[in-house]
């Protein structure tokens, strides 16, 4: 059987991609005829990088024009899900915003070395689980080391200007395609499904997909 090629356009300050790419992995899971290659695409949720960071809750209420506490509830009702999958949000309330330019550069390498996916979940757990700043490239050696790549040499990275291109590439490219909400799953080249759906309705369409490339 031929491979799916899933792109998958993400922010690492976006729980829904956390919780998206949780429910992938469920629906692969249960299709283990498939071979599916993977690829991390940069997107950010916060592109000013001097944007001072603030508490999330007011910062999503200005944004989303809701209450504070309505935007609590809508945390919480996440904080299930995300726990029903394995993922740590355990301070997704507590976190602040932040630009995540600089997390999506050491993706960019970790996908050099195979672990792109072990990337992303490590900046994931620190951002969501531990409400670190994703910012601070202290914090993004330690994600680097915990995904079981070299802290020094993650930090060399940060201090230079190594893959700043390719995160920018990847920005405009995908917002040139009309990719204006994360998580976006481009498969093939050929078909989108936006949003965080559940494993069930993605492995139907992997399904899908799969008998018509035969």
């Amino acid at each position: 059987m031929q491979t799916i090629k899933i792109d998958l356009v993400s922010d690492i300050a976006c729980p829904w991609c956390a919780i998206g790419y949780a429910r992938l992995q469920q629906a692969l899971s249960t299709l283990p005829q498939i071979p599916v290659e993977l690829e991390w695409h940069a997107f950010e949720l916060n592109p000013d990088k001097n944007a001072p960071q603030e508490p999330i809750l007011p910062a999503l209420s200005r944004k989303y024009g809701r209450s504070e506490q309505e935007m609590a509830e809508n945390q919480a009702q996440m904080m299930k899900i995300a726990a029903d999958l394995g993922l740590n949000f355990t301070k997704l309330q507590q976190r602040y915003t932040c630009n995540t330019f600089d997390g999506h550069r050491l993706v960019k390498w970790a996908a050099s070395q195979q672990k792109a996916d072990e990337m992303k979940l490590a900046l994931f757990n620190a951002y969501f689980g531990e409400a670190k700043n994703v910012a601070d490239h202290q914090v993004l050696a330690e994600c680097a080391e915990q995904a079981g790549l070299d802290k020094t040499k993650a930090a060399r990275i940060l201090a230079s200007n190594d893959y700043i291109d390719e995160v920018n590439d990847d920005i405009a490219k995908y917002k040139q395609a009309g990719i204006s909400s994360v998580p976006a799953f481009i498969i093939n080249n050929q078909y989108l499904i936006s949003g965080a759906q559940e494993p069930k309705q993605l492995a139907t369409a992997l399904l899908q997909i799969a008998s018509e490339m035969t």
